[in-house]
């Protein structure tokens, strides 16, 4: 109702606003229980808060009738919480990227009753693993805060300079970083190929949810955009506070929206993108499904005889502007985007004589983007063509027994 997602007491008889029970800048995340007796409201919410990640989710209560909002998590986290089915009790993960999760019990006031675990890090620091370093930057606007983590290799050499990976999702309805929550196993294998001596970056750009609604409809009706101007800008930004970050070598990859978005920004910015991977990518949301396309780019409409408001989504129409180097993978069995996205590229490639990769997985669905041959594969290519390094020859990539 007014550019934040909030509470509001209606009549369900006449549908009208009775109470308005939250305002202001910050938006509600999920309602978690209504305790009739004492007519509150318990609800997790982002951004309230000054001074913190404006996607860390923490708990509130408000009651029915109006009044004070009251925080009841004050711990800088993002907060993961469970009502017990009477509501009197909680349960509460609470942890940030770069901490530790600790679960509690709480009672309704937020008081701990009792803590329940602590994680322990202990092996995972002794094997050389590290936390990610969140970040603020500011968006293309100059203006708007961006969040996101760094991740860089364990060791980090003196008088060196590493080439930089960009793991892109664009959204619009998730983005880049995904949990906020303590995780080993970050998207984009960001953790591994920081150890292969890359620095990884994820940035949830504008055009992503979680915050404004003018934040969110940053690039409605203009899909191309991708938030890809933020990455740059991002990119850019962390560069100038680690100078061994290499601006010369900058790669980007993704899967499925990413996939899209990564080849959009090779194609569309090619003096700044050397190098993209690029599965499964819905190249042009005219073959994808229409639900989604509309969602975000408009109901399609007829510009002229030859051209649609479609039709600036497209990247099989920058074909031409590929200078860098590109590998294209799909699955022939992919449920959701259909391989023709990516093939309808491929052909535009080869009219505008272009060299480019291809990595066809037989028999994948959409999910191939974690099978351990897409992922060796995609750690050699930038490897080979980022780092000018030689990756091990035909390396197996095996899960834990």
């Amino acid at each position: 109702r007014d550019g934040w997602g909030h509470l509001y007491l209606v009549d369900a008889v006449t549908c009208q606003i009775k109470t308005r029970l939250t305002s202001g800048a910050w938006m509600v995340s999920d309602l978690l229980y209504i305790d009739e007796p004492t007519r509150s409201v318990y609800f997790t919410a982002r951004g309230r808060e000054p001074g913190r990640d404006p996607y860390y989710e923490l708990l509130y209560r408000v009651k029915l009738d109006g009044g004070p909002v009251e925080l009841l998590t004050p711990e800088n986290a993002d907060h993961n919480i469970s009502f017990s089915p009477d509501g009197k009790y909680m349960v509460d993960v609470y942890s940030r990227p770069d901490t530790i999760p600790v679960s509690v019990i709480r009672s309704t006031t937020g008081a701990i009753v009792k803590e329940l675990q602590r994680a322990d890090i202990a092996r995972l620091v002794k094997a050389g693993w590290t936390m990610p370093i969140p970040f603020t930057v500011k968006a293309r606007d100059g203006q708007t805060d961006l969040e996101g983590l760094l991740y860089r290799p364990a060791k980090i050499e003196p008088g060196r300079k590493y080439p930089v990976i960009d793991y892109i999702y664009p959204g619009p309805q998730v983005g880049s970083v995904g949990t906020r929550q303590f995780n080993v196993n970050p998207a984009g294998n960001a953790r591994s190929l920081a150890e292969l001596g890359f620095y990884v970056v994820q940035v949830d750009a504008m055009g992503t949810p979680g915050r404004s609604k003018a934040f969110h409809d940053a690039f409605y009706g203009n899909m191309t955009d991708n938030g890809i101007p933020d990455q740059i800008a991002t990119i850019k930004q962390l560069a100038a506070r680690y100078p061994e970050m290499d601006l010369d070598r900058v790669g980007i990859f993704g899967h499925s929206g990413g996939g899209f978005s990564s080849t959009d920004a090779i194609l569309s910015y090619p003096e700044f993108f050397k190098v993209a991977v690029s599965s499964a990518g819905n190249h042009d949301n005219r073959s994808y499904d229409f639900t989604w396309g509309e969602k975000y780019q408009g109901l399609m409409k007829k510009l002229n005889d030859s051209t649609d408001s479609f039709d600036s989504q497209s990247n099989w129409r920058k074909a031409k502007n590929l200078r860098g180097r590109l590998m294209l993978a799909y699955g022939t069995l992919d449920d959701n985007v259909h391989p023709v996205a990516t093939q309808l590229v491929i052909d535009e490639l080869i009219k505008a004589n272009r060299d480019f990769d291809l990595l066809v997985m037989p028999n994948r669905n959409h999910g191939f983007a974690a099978d351990p041959y897409m992922i060796r594969r995609t750690w050699d290519y930038f490897v080979r063509n980022l780092m000018g390094a030689t990756p091990p020859d035909g390396y197996l990539l095996k899960g834990p027994t």
